[in-house]
């Protein structure tokens, strides 16, 4: 006989978090299943799945009680993400983006800060994006040109951001801005929430992407915009250490949508292969295709031990979150990738078509390879946690 609180217990998640897997799944497939297709044959917002989301709490679930949220934990967000990237990757990016878009402020922010942004944010009055990368810098997020000066008791921001997900929706922007052009790199930098209504503050035409398509992905453009200067997030240079910290907890959020896009198009493809004959008999009764069936399973079940293992860590806050933050992410995405490539692979000529959903999957899990750091970076950030011995 083991204890109820014995190491067991380590490899299962909790009845809460079964139910809320059971309350998720049930919104995705009745309200945001049926209109996946269309979000993404025209590039247009999930409105349905926003509407959805916000009516059954699941569309910024991180936030706190004490500012109107419901409390989810790191794992429970993760699977709020899960389930509903099993459906549609581009609303999935709703509950994911207004978590990376307002990560910082729970991390850094002022009791002022949280208790004006959070609350409309968990009521679903406003959603939360963020900005941090630029044309050229890429990768090296230490070398943006934006940048912010003081005035008096406010901050002028000039500049722009790329690749802003959910841009031009959102009201809420966390911005990272240049404030001491003197001082040393990766020390000079510091963030700021800009709202959609600041004068200045404007979007870029809307990106024509391979996957995504329904979630909005534009610039940002600043041309003197003042802001308060209570609206600085933490102290002055400590942005990229925020933006960093922040990425450690939402990475993971990335792991999360990759497992539910290759949920998504193994879901699918045995369906497919079950139904579908060929030869006589149906196709999974060929020991070719019951392989990779074999091997997708079970790099989909290790890519969502790594996600739910990384998940437990952004909610203690371990010192080790960043080495497990990157991997999860990283090896998720990966095996996406490679789930949604044989779930097309299964489909045979069908499967190239838009007439089943697994192309839309594989054109949407490329992605997860890419933002939140590339999966070079990931590696990187990996390796340097060894080499330090914090891994």
């Amino acid at each position: 006989m083991t204890s109820k609180n014995s190491t067991f217990d380590l490899f299962r998640i909790s009845d809460d978090h079964v139910q809320l897997r059971e309350a998720v799944r049930l919104v995705a497939e009745k309200k945001i299943a049926p209109f996946a297709a269309e979000v993404d044959e025209q590039a247009a917002f999930p409105q349905e799945a926003y509407d959805a989301l916000i009516a059954s709490d699941f569309h910024a679930p991180h936030v706190p009680a004490e500012y109107d949220g419901v409390g989810a934990d790191a794992l429970a967000t993760c699977i709020v993400i899960e389930e509903v990237a099993r459906v549609c990757a581009s609303s999935s990016l709703i509950p994911a983006v207004n978590k990376l878009g307002s990560m910082p402020l729970m991390l850094a922010g002022s009791a002022e800060l949280k208790a004006k942004y959070l609350p409309p944010l968990a009521r679903g009055e406003a959603g939360f994006a963020y900005g941090l990368s630029e044309r050229e810098a890429g990768s090296d997020t230490a070398s943006m040109k934006t940048r912010a000066i003081a005035d008096g008791d406010e901050w002028i921001i000039n500049g722009q951001k790329s690749w802003i997900t959910n841009a031009g929706v959102a009201e809420f922007y966390t911005v990272l801005a240049v404030t001491d052009p003197d001082a040393r790199r990766g020390s000079n930098v510091s963030a700021f929430v800009v709202e959609k209504s600041d004068p200045g503050f404007g979007f870029g035409a809307k990106e024509r992407k391979l996957g995504i398509k329904g979630s909005p992905t534009r610039e940002l453009h600043f041309d003197n915009v003042r802001i308060p200067a209570d609206r600085m997030i933490g102290t002055r240079g400590e942005g990229l250490k925020i933006a960093l910290r922040t990425l450690d907890h939402t990475r993971v959020t990335i792991g999360a949508q990759a497992v539910g896009i290759a949920q998504g198009a193994l879901d699918f493809a045995l369906g497919y292969v079950k139904e579908r004959s060929q030869f006589g008999k149906h196709l999974a009764e060929f020991q070719g295709l019951q392989f990779m069936l074999a091997d997708m399973a079970m790099t989909l079940e290790a890519a969502r031990s790594m996600v739910y293992v990384a998940a437990a860590k952004s909610e203690r806050g371990d010192s080790d979150l960043p080495f497990f933050g990157a991997a999860a992410k990283c090896y998720a995405s990966d095996v996406a990738m490679q789930i949604t490539t044989d779930a097309v692979q299964l489909l045979g000529g069908y499967g190239y078509t838009r007439d089943f959903p697994v192309e839309r999957m594989m054109r949407d899990a490329k992605i997860t390879q890419i933002y939140e750091g590339t999966n070079q970076i990931q590696r990187v950030v990996m390796a340097r946690e060894l080499l330090a011995g914090r891994a």
